[in-house]
């Protein structure tokens, strides 16, 4: 059976702690254990049907990397630079991004979306998006009306909340990636 890929962009180590708690809780018979975009090849990841991609949030919504948000290590902009244009159809990728929303609350996990339309403008099917209920912020590109477009987390200021939220949703995105997975075989 083929499995479900986890790749992450990591600052601080946050964005990989978040990584490893959602293999966890798809466990090692359906998904492949996550690893850093900055240790892949654009082919590692594009031999998956089913994606799940974590981001930090960095800059004023900009993808993480570090020429453009300052990043220290390489991230998402450095990987993405590589990765070229190719076509995504018949992948479904759900994603997840971290951010702070008392201390920027004006952007508030605001890279998830850049993330998120660079994916989806290759013709990725994207599923995995989640409530605004519960966080309070200003604004986020992430939010379309009450929805962010895949699973926000604030460690810093919500951090008893994560492991509900990260159960809720991955039990929600996982019959959507097992699907894509089934019509791929």
């Amino acid at each position: 059976m083929k499995k479900i890929g986890i790749f992450f962009g990591t600052e601080t180590g946050t964005t990989r702690l978040i990584a490893k708690k959602i293999y966890k809780l798809l466990g090692s018979d359906i998904a492949d254990k996550p690893i850093n975009v900055n240790r892949i090849t654009p082919e590692d990841m594009l031999k998956y049907d089913a994606l799940i991609l974590g981001t930090p949030s960095y800059g004023e919504g900009d993808i993480p990397g570090k020429g453009v948000s300052g990043c220290f290590e390489p991230n998402w902009g450095e990987f993405l630079a590589q990765f070229g244009s190719p076509d995504l159809s018949g992948k479904r990728i759900a994603m997840f991004g971290l951010g702070a929303q008392e201390r920027y609350s004006e952007r508030f996990a605001s890279s998830l979306m850049a993330l998120y339309q660079t994916f989806a403008m290759k013709g990725a099917t994207m599923v995995g998006d989640w409530s605004t209920e519960g966080y309070t912020f200003e604004y986020s590109a992430a939010a379309i009306v009450d929805r962010f477009v895949g699973l926000v987390i604030d460690q810093r200021t919500q951090g008893m909340l994560t492991d509900a939220r990260l159960e809720q949703w991955v039990e929600q995105i996982k019959p959507q990636l097992l699907e894509s997975l089934k019509s791929a075989a």
